[in-house]
């Protein structure tokens, strides 16, 4: 949930990580002083995001994945962004994606275990993205939040003991939205003196 510090080429250079699966998925478009960006479009981004993610060891890095992911990303962008009609297509392509897969239980040498199968393992990485959102909508839907920053698209899981996080990063929006409050309150300071 911290900002990242200098990057390596292989580095995941996204400005925001640690967040949950399905926000952190989320956050692989992104806009800095260089532009809008795009993880997954680069070449070798779906390596960087699912090795960020911690799904290197399960999920194959092959097109398959690539395409559940981006299926799940846009079904996600659009229910945390979507009213009406929309919100209700967005519900369909996350179910779209929840379809591919299960839990099932099983009584193991050691005890419960409960084991995740896909229709194929290009689709791991996007269903458990999508398992975890409903999670996520369960223990607190309103902690799901976007920068207030209206520039950045960054998403984050409030786990503040009050529930005010309001930034994707202190260190970055939260420090520039500072920076334009005291400027804009230097500047009034400067009408008022000339008014009078």
């Amino acid at each position: 949930m911290n900002a990242h510090p200098a990057h390596t080429a292989d580095a995941d250079p996204r400005p925001l990580l640690g967040e949950p699966l399905p926000l952190d998925l989320l956050n692989t478009r992104w806009i800095d002083d260089s532009g809008a960006h795009d993880l997954l479009e680069r070449p070798g981004g779906l390596t960087i995001w699912l090795s960020s993610a911690g799904c290197a060891d399960d999920a194959p890095d092959t097109q398959e994945t690539l395409g559940a992911l981006l299926a799940t990303r846009t079904a996600l962008s659009s229910l945390v962004t979507s009213e009406g009609p929309g919100l209700e297509r967005a519900r369909e392509m996350l179910n779209d994606t929840l379809a591919h897969g299960r839990i099932r239980r099983l009584l193991g040498t050691t005890g419960p275990e409960a084991v995740v199968e896909t229709d194929t393992p290009g689709w791991l990485a996007a269903w458990r993205t999508a398992d975890l959102y409903l999670r996520l909508l369960q223990e607190g839907a309103d902690r799901i939040r976007k920068c207030a920053n209206p520039e950045c698209p960054l998403r984050f899981y409030d786990t503040t003991r009050n529930g005010r996080r309001r930034w994707c990063s202190m260190t970055a929006c939260g420090n520039r939205a500072k920076t334009r409050r005291h400027y804009e309150r230097h500047q009034g300071s400067l009408r008022q003196s000339r008014t009078r």
